[in-house]
């Protein structure tokens, strides 16, 4: 996995909607939802706990709006 920069975003500020998540759970929800990096192999990585990769995506999809945000973190992994 590489580091994410300014410039994977457009320049005109828009990513796909995912502006409105702290860089962590964007970081995490790209490497885990879009990537299919596991959670653990992300935690490993990032050097964070399997939990709080979980927490970080549970907010994302919170974020987000999506359908199953409400989802065990576990279910993810």
């Amino acid at each position: 996995m590489t580091q994410l920069s300014l410039t994977d975003f457009d320049s005109d500020g828009c990513d796909d909607g995912l502006t409105e998540l702290t860089e962590a759970e964007r970081e995490a929800y790209v490497a885990v939802e879009q990537d299919g990096v596991g959670v653990r192999e992300f935690a490993r990585e990032t050097e964070r706990r399997p939990g709080t990769v979980g927490n970080l995506l549970r907010r994302a999809r919170m974020r987000l709006g999506e359908d199953d945000a409400d989802q065990e973190v576990t279910e993810t992994w």
